[in-house]
């Protein structure tokens, strides 16, 4: 992949990263606040854990994304 686009998806991959973060957090909140009610939040951490293993591959792929560029320069 040329630089140019490993710069794009790198960016996207920053995008994706940042927006994972803050479903998780607010997965987090409704959790915590289905918990409190003392609903089921048995499927909100269902959910969490989906999206946590989501952001674990987002990581991932981020990482993968910066050292290709390393290499191109």
């Amino acid at each position: 992949m040329d630089r140019g686009m490993v710069e794009k998806h790198l960016q996207q991959a920053r995008e994706h990263v940042a927006l994972g973060g803050q479903h998780i957090a607010r997965q987090r909140e409704i959790v915590a606040e289905m918990t409190d009610r003392g609903s089921d939040a048995k499927e909100a951490q269902r959910l969490l854990a989906i999206f946590e293993e989501s952001q674990v591959m987002h990581v991932a792929h981020l990482d993968r994304l910066k050292a290709e560029l390393l290499a191109l320069r």
